[in-house]
């Protein structure tokens, strides 16, 4: 069978390369966890992997009509914008089933009437629920208190279920542990 997404080689940067060469696949339904020390282009890679950051070398492949969703650790400013919860999961064709009551509860209200907790699990359900072959994670867990971590656990092995595959960049060993099938360590460019 084909791979959601392989690199070879990759060395993806920015203004210039931030990672060592970086050989990665992801089979559908296989949650991959990306860990390693800060500074090390794990945030660059999920971005390369997303068509945003600059591949210097190697080469990306990913599946024919591959639908990709990404969640970047960029929070989007709220303040003064009368966007509420549902109208969020409308605009990306996400499904509110399966949101925890804690949240359900509060899909009538504005965004910017909603915690930084709950504004930050309602933006990540937005993209965990989009329609995506491929889901690419960057730090999900920051802002989210224990019953929010439990919840995205259980979601991600749903939707790994289903055939989606997952990359997640977390420092949340916990996490990683708990929901990776498989760990990819970055290492420093620095380092040979």
């Amino acid at each position: 069978m084909i791979p959601l997404l392989s690199a070879v080689g990759v060395v993806a940067g920015w203004q210039q390369p931030a990672t060592r060469p970086v050989d990665f696949t992801l089979a559908e339904g296989e949650i991959v966890g990306l860990t390693g020390p800060n500074g090390v282009g794990k945030s660059t890679l999920l971005a390369a992997f997303a068509g945003r950051a600059t591949v210097f070398s190697g080469r990306i492949e990913q599946r024919p009509g591959l639908r990709l969703a990404l969640q970047t650790q960029d929070v989007p400013p709220v303040d003064g914008l009368p966007l509420c919860g549902r109208e969020l999961l409308a605009l990306t064709g996400a499904s509110p089933t399966g949101l925890p009551p804690w949240l359900a509860e509060r899909l009538d209200l504005r965004l910017d009437r909603l915690s930084g907790g709950q504004r930050h699990y309602l933006a990540l359900w937005a993209i965990l629920q989009a329609p995506g072959d491929l889901v690419l994670l960057d730090e999900p867990t920051n802002n989210l208190d224990a019953a929010g971590v439990a919840h995205l656990t259980a979601h991600l092995r749903e939707r790994a279920v289903a055939g989606t595959g997952i990359v997640v960049v977390s420092h949340d060993a916990a996490f990683v542990e708990a929901v990776c099938d498989r760990v990819v360590v970055l290492e420093p460019r620095d380092v040979e």
